[in-house]
């Protein structure tokens, strides 16, 4: 089983079109083993990441927050040469957690129009004030950036690169592991669900309300059997591969370049700047 030992010292292969769908996991680990900055040292890809994020959550500036977005952006797909529309894709689910997550922030509803700005909805009032959309805004440009930069290190650094340096923080071993273990298999039954609802779509699975409804409870009572079978499957695939309780994760040595930590200093230190100019 492949998540016994997970190498990382695969040789650097020209890149190819980018088109891999076979579930939105696979399709994070395919873009970061193909990123053009798939080369740079992990290490200072997760700190240079975590450290953007926390500048960003931290500072609480939404020029901070732009500017974020869009040097992550500039790794991502120029640098990484990821296409945009892979980009925009991995970023819609976040997205759409953001809008409703945030959107109550800027809304509010009342029996009595006492907002700055009310849309009368025949019982109730939706109301907002100015002060409340800034808020908002705000928010959202906040959560995207701390985004931004995460999805930078994930669609740039393979899963099992990310775990080595948590490794090197002296992070549980035990948390590594299940981490690792997690991230395989959800997106195995991932693909697993893709193939069962097509499966099921070919047959007219979805072709009204009443039958989604029925064909829904069978892809999830398949779902629980297939789980528990795979588990299985691979627990003995890994004993097979004498498995002593032990992930052994192979890692490549990069050398972290002074141009690259020079670049990232400046950036830091341009969003400070930033900060302090516009606070």
């Amino acid at each position: 089983m492949e998540e016994h030992i997970v190498p990382t010292n695969r040789k650097h292969h020209k890149h190819h079109k980018i088109g891999h769908k076979h579930g939105e996991g696979s399709s994070i680990d395919f873009y970061a083993y193909n990123s053009g900055i798939r080369r740079w040292n992990p290490t200072f890809k997760v700190s240079f990441s975590a450290l953007t994020l926390i500048l960003c959550i931290a500072l609480n500036n939404p020029y901070v927050s732009i500017a974020v977005m869009i040097a992550m952006a500039y790794l991502t797909v120029i640098k990484g040469r990821l296409p945009v529309h892979a980009y925009v894709s991995v970023l819609t689910i976040p997205i759409t957690f953001i809008l409703l997550g945030t959107i109550m922030v800027g809304i509010d509803f009342s029996t009595q129009p006492i907002g700055q700005y009310n849309l009368h909805l025949g019982f109730f009032y939706i109301i907002t004030s100015e002060k409340s959309l800034k808020m908002m805004c705000f928010l959202i440009l906040k959560v995207f950036g701390a985004i931004s930069a995460m999805e930078m290190m994930a669609l740039s650094t393979p899963s099992s690169e990310i775990i080595c340096v948590l490794q090197k923080t002296y992070v549980p071993q035990l948390f590594t592991e299940l981490m690792l273990m997690t991230y395989r298999y959800i997106f195995i039954l991932i693909d697993v669900n893709i193939n069962i609802r097509n499966s099921a779509d070919s047959r007219l699975g979805f072709c009204d309300l009443k039958t989604s409804w029925s064909t829904f409870g069978k892809v999830a009572s398949n779902m629980l059997i297939v789980s528990m079978k795979k588990s299985n499957a691979y627990y003995d695939a890994m004993e097979a591969r004498c498995y002593d309780g032990q992930f052994m994760v192979l890692e490549e040595t990069q050398n972290i370049k002074a141009k690259q930590v020079v670049i990232a200093a400046i950036f830091i230190f341009f969003l400070l700047a930033l900060w302090y100019i516009t606070k």
